[in-house]
């Protein structure tokens, strides 16, 4: 589980106030499918401009927790620099809502609507729904998945020299396989050993083995040349991760509808407790790649 000559996911995502409500940032290869940046990727380096805002421009809201993140993925980003411009549109006493504006080469690439609140001082009614995973994964031995020796779970090798941003998490799946199609189970670490804080929800509800590897192709390659841009994506975040962080996430990706090149996801991420860290939903296509490797216009738009 070597870590691999790319930066880490902490440098990747490093962001530097240029002003009050201005970021910038550099998008690396490293953490691309092809040549775009991993969705996920970018949903990180976002909560990580909306974390530096209300440090220090909203730091007398002590509001440090990302609870709701809102982000539409308008046009392909690409490798480099990267504007963030922020706007203050709600701030409260419990909750401060920002939006952000992705651009690059005088492009808006993404907006994002994020809302933090402070998760360490939050109270109100609470109550018990019951709710747990069904049908529940197979239990899991974490000293043994270290080794790779537990019996329910297996290290999964990395994925393709197209999807560079999944090389830099392990994943761990069911050795007897997914419970069903389009459902996919893992735990998952990092593998230059760091370990997961808030910040990497982002890239976490977007990461895992595609949801259509049930669904071969049979007798072509279609498959392997197929992308999956995200249109839409939404982040409910139910929990702070320890300010340590942790090094293991468990998350269940499930799709409902896979039609007209279009489906959906709904994504579960609990923490070694089984306890609820995050919730996720995407809208996402089914393209061909080319779309993703296509040269783009200098100064026109681009398009997904």
């Amino acid at each position: 589980m070597a870590s691999s000559n790319a930066a880490g996911f902490a440098t990747a995502t490093t962001v530097k106030a240029e002003a009050a409500h201005s970021y910038s940032a550099h998008f690396a290869l490293q953490w691309c499918y092809g040549s775009v940046p991993h969705g996920g990727f970018l949903t990180s380096v976002f909560m990580t401009v909306a974390s530096l805002h209300f440090r220090t421009t909203l730091a007398k809201q002590n509001q440090p927790h990302t609870i709701t993140l809102h982000l539409e993925f308008l046009r392909r980003a690409e490798v480099g620099p990267a504007h963030f411009s922020v706007k203050d549109v709600k701030l409260g006493r419990q909750t401060s809502t920002i939006q952000i504006t992705l651009t690059q080469r005088g492009r808006e690439e993404s907006l994002c609507y994020i809302t933090n609140s402070n998760l360490h001082t939050e109270r109100g009614l609470t109550l018990s729904t019951d709710w747990e995973l069904q049908p529940p994964p197979p239990k899991i031995d974490f000293n043994k998945l270290q080794k790779d020796e537990d019996e329910n779970w297996a290290a999964f090798p990395s994925l393709s020299k197209f999807r560079y941003a999944s090389n830099h998490v392990q994943f761990y799946l069911p050795r007897q396989g997914q419970i069903m199609r389009g459902l996919v189970d893992e735990w998952v670490s990092f593998r230059s050993g760091e370990w997961f804080h808030n910040e990497s929800l982002g890239l976490l509800c977007d990461m895992w083995p595609t949801v259509f590897e049930p669904y071969r192709f049979v007798g072509s390659n279609e498959q392997s040349m197929l992308w999956y841009p995200t249109l839409h994506l939404t982040l409910d975040i139910k929990k702070a991760l320890p300010f340590e962080g942790v090094q293991w996430l468990f998350s269940r990706v499930r799709v409902k509808q896979i039609k007209n090149g279009r489906f959906d996801l709904e994504v579960v991420i609990l923490d070694e407790k089984a306890e609820i860290v995050a919730l996720s939903h995407h809208v996402a296509m089914v393209v061909s790649a080319d779309r993703n490797m296509a040269e783009r216009k200098s100064l026109g738009p681009s398009k997904i």
